[in-house]
């Protein structure tokens, strides 16, 4: 939901980002020191297009660095938390297909999970502002 009281370009540009209907929200780490500029700018293209042709909820942002620094680029893809790392295009259309679509993700590429979950004894309707806050 977006804040009624919100500015309208603010309004607007989290309406083109998807955020009210956004099922999933994948990042890529597009370099330059994971992988090279053009391996990483050839995946995003290749997301933007892929995520575009199916109509998928899913946000999409690009990183200059996810803080891995190797191995990339990286594909992490929210609030499952899986981290995908050397993800190419082609692997881009198998994770699309088995983890976006299918909601399975493509365990033979997983190099890690961090998955987002509601804190428990949480009493805010915003589970990630619970950090600190914890009901007794």
């Amino acid at each position: 939901m977006i804040k009624p009281d919100l500015p309208s370009n603010a309004a607007a540009g989290l309406l083109k980002a998807g955020v009210p209907n956004a099922s999933r929200h994948v990042f890529v780490c597009i370099g330059p020191e994971c992988c090279t500029a053009a391996e990483g700018e050839a995946l995003w293209e290749c997301i933007k297009a892929r995520l575009k042709e199916t109509g998928l909820k899913v946000m999409r942002t690009k990183a200059a660095c996810l803080r891995i620094c190797t191995g990339g680029p990286w594909l992490l893809v929210y609030p499952e938390g899986v981290w995908y790392g050397e993800v190419t295009p082609a692997r881009f259309e198998k994770i699309l297909h088995q983890h976006l679509l299918q909601g399975m993700p493509v365990e033979d590429w997983v190099a890690a999970t961090s998955p987002l979950t509601a804190q428990a004894g949480c009493a805010n309707t915003h589970p990630g502002l619970c950090q600190t806050t914890p009901t007794a």
